[in-house]
């Protein structure tokens, strides 16, 4: 589930002050990051058994290279997601979240927002949707790519 109104969304923040914020707070940086995207967890357990969630926020370089640790993050918008085994993790409405387990996510998602914003930086929009027009084509992720052409022809949509 994708979590709104974190605070977090849009940020631009280089990469080595985003990872320290991120793991001093619990965060762990996935192994499923590469040169231009990282992805930082935070396991949480459900009060039922064998229930895992895990709060997931997600950022792509703007410029540098992560590997090099000279990369500038563009954070993306958190999500909530029940892991179940040995299948992976599900981000869906439908995994029925609890307003509980919902507000501490968006508790540990506030921990670091609010010193990343510290670091934020503005970049100019045409480059973010440049940089990720890229992505969506090398990815051939069709949606993304449609999403950034709309934002691209109308302006006022932003």
């Amino acid at each position: 589930m994708k979590l709104e109104g974190t605070g977090i969304e849009g940020l631009v923040v280089d990469y080595k002050p985003l990872t320290e914020i991120m793991e001093k707070n619990g965060f762990i940086l996935g192994g499923s990051w590469d040169y231009e995207r990282v992805t930082y967890d935070y396991k949480l357990m459900a009060p039922e058994k064998n229930i895992t969630h895990y709060v997931r926020i997600q950022g792509f370089a703007l410029e540098g290279d992560v590997d090099k640790g000279d990369a500038v993050i563009r954070m993306m918008k958190p999500l909530l997601g029940r892991h179940y085994y040995p299948h992976g993790v599900e981000y869906g409405h439908q995994e029925g979240f609890s307003d509980d387990m919902i507000q501490k996510a968006k508790a540990l998602i506030a921990k670091v927002a609010e010193p990343a914003k510290k670091y934020h930086s503005q970049v100019p929009e045409h480059v973010v949707l440049d940089k990720l027009k890229k992505w969506a084509q090398e990815n051939e992720n069709d949606e993304v790519l449609q999403k950034v052409e709309e934002l691209s022809n109308n302006p006022e949509r932003r």
